[in-house]
């Protein structure tokens, strides 16, 4: 039976400062905050590019990840976000002196893919990649692939 999704509704991040990661969000990526619930606990709500990013207040005794900003392994949990223009976003980075990690993969097939790695306050990553590129190609799965209404970006090979 085919689920009801529709789309990445939001990601959720513990942060040691609410405060801090609201700043890195809406300052290097561009999110906007948006009024949330009144909620017994400390938090905040953004959103943009059609996701949200729910920000809440750790508790105490809650573990972290590695917080090392030296350390940035692409093989590592982290979210991506799919952007326009890496070259834009890597001077933004320079620019505001956050450390990242740059590669390029797939380009021997003649679909480069251009990444860029780092992490957030709370030593969350965060992958910034040109993924359009890379067209999509079900293995198994044609027809129970869903998809938006008007477009979908990465293409969707439809064979």
């Amino acid at each position: 039976m085919p689920m009801p999704f529709m789309a990445l509704n939001h990601v959720s991040r513990l942060c040691k400062s609410v405060k801090a990661s609201v700043e890195f969000y809406v300052k290097v990526l561009g999110f906007v905050v948006i009024e949330r619930p009144p909620f017994d606990f400390n938090g905040a709500w953004l959103f943009n590019y059609g996701v949200g990013v729910h920000l809440v207040q750790k508790q105490d005794g809650v573990a972290f990840p590695d917080a090392d900003q030296n350390h940035l392994d692409p093989m590592d949990n982290h979210i991506s976000f799919q952007c326009e223009d890496t070259g834009a976003m890597e001077k933004r980075l320079k620019e505001m002196k956050i450390k990242y990690l740059k590669r390029t993969i797939n380009e021997e097939e003649g679909s480069p893919i251009d990444q860029m790695f780092f992490k957030d306050p709370d030593g969350f990553m965060i992958e910034i990649c040109n993924c359009e590129n890379l067209e999509l190609v079900p293995a198994g799965a044609f027809g129970r692939i869903k998809l938006p209404r008007d477009r979908h970006n990465p293409p969707l090979q439809m064979k």
